[in-house]
């Protein structure tokens, strides 16, 4: 069993590694046609096009994991049901059952592998190419914090608390500063809103400006506030939920909690973060029923472009039923786990079905 299980580990690492290498370089190259677009824009140039392709495939990387594995492990399987050494296998004494467990044992490996990409590669990079794509157009310079968004625009630092879904901003304060970088005035508004002629209306503002002898207190009702922000850039800075961290994710839910905010689709990124390594073996174990089909009923590529299929369903999927948990607050759990559970069961159903023939 040793040598079976080491032979079916070169050959489902091989097939999923040339998989991985197909569809990560078709992602990058469908990311460089997009961004193309925007050449000559600010300084993006082909320098930064290219360094944030470059950045963008940890976060593709994290996100095919699960299709990659599936489409791998298939054609594998069917390769070795093409020489019938699959059919040898059974036949020496290996069952249904024994085999997925195999399947099991080796996508564990592979699922904590896409663990540590999603969990410590994908948010870094995501960030960074995001904010290089936004400096290099716009000339925007922005860091993401605890204490909220920090942005750098001519002679002044913006940090936003918590911009909103709405487009708006809550908790904004501005600090400026003259030619010397002399502190010349700090004011805090407790909410902005982007009004159509390009200007952000702040409310409830409380100016403090610093003169060369004394300081002055300003309170104003609103007032208006011209900056190269936009709700546009705000939604490129701030990175997806999905594309966090779990260790930012599970701060934030606190922060949220604490200010008594909506926290259902921050906690179901948070669930999925663990339970997305378990749809790496969910995928494993689905594709073993493809090396039981009969040739007659498709060959090594039709049986493939059957996985591709079930992995853009399972994308779609788990999507959607995250989206729809947080609009219709579900369980959280029953959010996160539904998409694997249903493939799980699906699997099984398929192996007993093929079983019984």
């Amino acid at each position: 069993m040793k040598l079976i299980r080491r032979y079916l580990v070169s050959e489902i690492y091989g097939a999923t590694a040339f998989v991985f290498a197909a569809l990560v370089s078709l992602f990058a190259l469908m990311d460089l046609i997009r961004e193309l677009k925007d050449f000559g824009q600010g300084n993006y140039r082909l320098p930064q096009i290219l360094s944030y392709v470059l950045l963008s495939t940890p976060g593709h990387v994290y996100e095919i994991f699960p299709i990659a594995v599936l489409i791998g492990t298939i054609f594998a399987l069917a390769q070795l049901a093409a020489n019938s050494e699959y059919t040898v296998m059974r036949v020496s004494g290996i069952s249904a059952g024994r085999f997925a467990a195999v399947l099991a044992q080796i996508g564990l490996s592979l699922a904590v592998i896409g663990f540590l990409v999603g969990e410590f590669v994908s948010p870094e990079a995501e960030q960074a190419a995001q904010k290089l794509r936004v400096r290099a157009t716009t000339g925007v310079v922005a860091s993401d914090f605890r204490s909220g968004l920090w942005i750098k625009e001519a002679s002044s630092f913006v940090n936003v608390l918590r911009p909103l879904s709405d487009a708006s901003l809550s908790g904004v304060r501005i600090y400026e500063f003259d030619k010397n970088y002399e502190l010349r005035a700090i004011s805090h508004a407790s909410r902005g809103v982007y009004q159509p002629d390009e200007r952000w209306l702040l409310q409830d503002v409380v100016r403090t400006v610093f003169e060369a002898d004394r300081t002055r207190v300003e309170r104003l009702d609103h007032t208006y506030w011209v900056s190269v922000l936009t709700p546009s850039i705000l939604s490129v800075l701030l990175v997806d939920p999905e594309q966090r961290s779990a260790r930012d994710l599970f701060y934030y839910v606190q922060h949220l909690r604490e200010n008594r905010q909506q926290t259902s689709r921050y906690e179901v990124a948070l669930w999925t973060k663990f339970t997305y390594p378990l749809a790496v073996i969910v995928m494993m174990v689905l594709a073993l029923p493809f090396a039981s089909l009969q040739r007659r009923m498709g060959g090594v590529g039709a049986k493939v472009f059957t996985g591709i299929m079930l992995g853009l369903t399972f994308h779609l999927l788990n999507r959607l039923v995250g989206y729809m948990g947080s609009i219709y607050e579900w369980p959280v759990p029953v959010s996160a786990l539904l998409p694997a559970i249903t493939f799980l069961l699906l699997a099984f159903g398929l192996i007993w079905v093929i079983e019984r023939r």
